[in-house]
């Protein structure tokens, strides 16, 4: 399975990624977690501890690599590099594993948009399609709400678009907009999910916005997760058994509506 989380900065969408990871391998699958996400918090959602987090080095600030890959040296202009680096060996050597789950840290394209003719985001985008494309294993992606590493044939590669809102008019805004997004790439299949619900209100507001949509749950707040956070702790493991049902169901839908 090839999943994609994006949302509004703040919606939980990195909490999310890294339980799903972490759902996967327990369920025995081999799971590679990819933060897209150039804010970088997958590895904490993930439980990892400093040592290990402090091993991760974003691909797009490898200079060597990309050098080395692409024949120019990153944040260059006007030079001659390869638009078709080869990049199958990237993700087992750079992903750290961690409680069965291998992240990859992918780093942030260059500001001026995504599509900016430059060696970094050559390699970022022929990785990307690498990891979705290619890859015999489950690929859980925590994106930014802009979707940038997605091209239009990747995006037709990916399974399933999880898109996380809470209850508030921007969140959701937010989440049609990469719905829309999906669907200029070609990425048809959009599941919404609810998080930080804090009231029966809460959620027949996120049930009444999405109507008509595949809104599958509305996860509950939890002060247990909010603290985890706080202490860098795995918020998995903070879950009361309604969430940790919930977000199971939602791995079994995202299945079903793949093999469907």
């Amino acid at each position: 399975m090839k999943l994609a989380v994006s949302g509004k900065g703040g919606v939980g969408k990195s909490t999310l990624a890294g339980a799903i990871s972490l759902l996967l391998a327990r369920r025995g699958r081999r799971v590679l977690a990819v933060d897209a996400d150039p804010d970088a918090n997958l590895a904490l959602a993930l439980g990892m501890p400093p040592e290990l987090r402090s091993r991760l080095r974003p691909i797009s600030e490898q200079a060597g690599l990309i050098e080395e890959r692409t024949g120019a040296k990153p944040g260059t202009f006007g030079q001659m590099f390869s638009l078709t680096p080869y990049v199958a060996d990237i993700a087992d050597k750079y992903a750290e594993p961690w409680r069965g789950v291998s992240l990859l840290a992918m780093g942030g394209t260059r500001q001026g948009g995504g599509g900016c003719a430059c060696p970094e985001n050559a390699l970022l985008k022929v990785l990307v399609q690498n990891l979705v494309l290619e890859r015999d294993e489950d690929v859980v992606m925590d994106m930014e709400a802009g979707i940038e590493h997605l091209g239009r044939g990747t995006a037709q590669g990916v399974d399933a678009m999880l898109a996380v809102a809470e209850p508030g008019l921007r969140a959701c805004e937010c989440a049609l907009q990469v719905e829309h997004m999906c669907g200029e790439l070609g990425l048809r299949r959009v599941v919404f999910v609810g998080n930080k619900v804090r009231s029966a209100q809460d959620e027949a507001f996120l049930r009444s916005f999405f109507a008509g949509r595949d809104f599958f749950c509305a996860l509950p707040w939890s002060d247990a997760v909010a603290q985890a956070d706080r202490d860098g702790l795995c918020p998995l493991d903070a879950m009361d058994g309604p969430a940790l049902d919930m977000l199971s169901g939602l791995v079994d839908h995202i299945y079903k509506e793949v093999e469907g």
